[in-house]
């Protein structure tokens, strides 16, 4: 099925370039939604990594909770 848009009142197909550049915005979206998805994996690792580590040390979960809201 064709893709349409509504121009002045009326339904009418996308051209060729119009579906292109539809295409090209499809695939932009998913590249940044995948990077924001990672970025929030990373940051997600960084905090298990820092909590681990002050753990490490001899803090208790919940001294680390406290003093440092992981």
């Amino acid at each position: 099925m064709a893709r349409t848009k509504l121009l002045n009142g009326e339904v009418v197909a996308l051209t060729a370039a119009e579906e292109s550049a539809r295409d090209a915005e499809e695939a932009q979206a998913i590249v940044e939604r995948e990077a924001e998805e990672a970025a929030k994996v990373a940051r997600q690792e960084k905090l298990d990594s820092t909590k681990s580590k002050l753990e490490a040390l001899g803090l208790t979960t919940e001294e680390v909770r406290e003093a440092f809201g992981l």
